[in-house]
């Protein structure tokens, strides 16, 4: 919290005149209750005006002055470190034609531009692959594929970074992630001091990813809004939630799984029945849903390449080398790191049906998961397909 958004806080425990019934008021002449007692135990040989009573409405929220910070810690950085160097093929030209890019047997036939053994697929999807090597200047690169001309990549960032936070006890109530961009505004948010987007601005703001509980939640109109402090409201366009929930799902045996919620876009693990890792993440786009279910991890890679056709609609025919930290759980559905989604883009439904997290929030879930471990996904809001004759597909990144 911002030294503006405390000072806020006491103007208003000043200015706030606050009664109660009439039944629980002491005698007329009695002393104003403190601020320091009053909030926390029973009075009566006080009067519970002003900010004693104030105090008092917020504990009865789990509110306490100052507010304190989640307890959790981020995630270790380094997890997201990676020695792999990724570039995409450029598969289209500046005309928008879709071409396919030549892979050869050496670099001299790379430099040469001739005897290519092999072509990249054409589509307009993505394709990236991983170089280890360059050679005759620079011209050439040495990929998963075989060697290609340096003129058919362009090397890109890999997004290095980890959002994900670490819990030594379950949370008590709900908390989440404030997001970058939302209904036209980008973060820093300034808060409402009421659930309404008629009601007056706070001055207090949220800066994007910054991590706060809720302590309450309400409907108004087509937006859920959060208590995010005394008299500050966020909104369901600019927060993703986490509801900390230790009773495991059905067919859970062991206190051990990981939840999916498709609905706040967030990641879950739980461990002896308590939570011990949270993060945002992507699942898939509608009409590419994640599955919901129970499932179990089933195979777990270090990397693995990832590759299909959806040519159907949804983009064409892809190719990703070297996914890293994999967990195969639904078919071809894993949860995975996405090396080429910016932090901006978890958060939102973004994926073919896979689960993306970032390479160190991916890192940490890897070395978590032992095969055989549950993962539980559903959608609280009802709006993935859940019927039996709805035809889901293999799933993909």
């Amino acid at each position: 919290m911002k030294s503006r958004r405390f000072a806020s806080l006491i103007l208003a425990l000043l200015l706030s005149v606050l009664a109660v019934p009439a039944s629980a008021a002491p005698a007329a002449d009695a002393p104003l209750c403190l601020p320091e007692t009053f909030a926390f135990q029973a009075q009566t040989d006080c009067l519970p005006y002003g900010s004693a009573a104030y105090l008092a409405r917020l504990a009865e929220m789990g509110i306490s002055l100052p507010l304190k910070p989640l307890s959790a810690t981020l995630v270790d950085q380094s997890l997201s470190e990676s020695n792999v160097n990724y570039a995409i093929v450029n598969t289209m030209n500046e005309a928008g034609q879709v071409l396919q890019r030549p892979v050869f047997a050496s670099a001299a036939d790379a430099a040469a531009n001739s005897n290519p053994t092999s072509f990249v697929k054409a589509g307009s999807s993505p394709h990236y692959v991983a170089y280890t090597s360059i050679q005759d200047g620079g011209g050439v690169y040495f990929t998963d594929l075989g060697w290609m001309r340096r003129s058919d990549l362009s090397p890109v960032q890999v997004r290095r970074f980890a959002m994900g936070l670490e819990f030594k006890s379950t949370p008590e109530r709900p908390f989440g992630w404030v997001l970058e961009f939302a209904g036209g505004e980008t973060a820093p948010f300034n808060a409402y001091t009421g659930a309404d987007l008629r009601a007056p601005r706070s001055g207090s703001t949220f800066a994007a990813y910054d991590v706060i509980e809720v302590f309450d939640i309400q409907q108004v109109g087509d937006l859920k809004w959060y208590l995010v402090g005394p008299d500050l409201w966020l909104n369901s366009l600019q927060m993703r939630l986490v509801f900390p929930n230790t009773q495991a799902p059905q067919g859970v045996d062991n206190g051990r799984w990981i939840e999916i919620n498709l609905d706040q876009q967030s990641l879950s693990v739980y461990e002896n029945s308590e939570l011990v890792f949270a993060t945002l993440i992507a699942t898939g786009l509608d009409g590419l849903w994640t599955r919901p279910g129970v499932f179990q991890v089933y195979e777990k890679h270090d990397s693995t390449p990832m590759s299909g056709d959806f040519s159907g609609g949804a983009g064409g025919y892809y190719y990703l080398a070297e996914v890293p930290w994999t967990l195969y759980y639904d078919q071809a559905r894993a949860i995975h790191g996405a090396y080429w989604r910016q932090k901006q883009f978890f958060g939102y439904q973004g994926s073919h049906g896979c689960v993306n997290l970032s390479l160190g929030d991916a890192h940490w879930v890897y070395q978590w998961a032992d095969v055989g471990d549950w993962v539980y996904v559903h959608d609280p809001s009802g709006r993935t397909p859940t019927d039996e004759e709805f035809a889901y597909g293999a799933g993909a990144p």
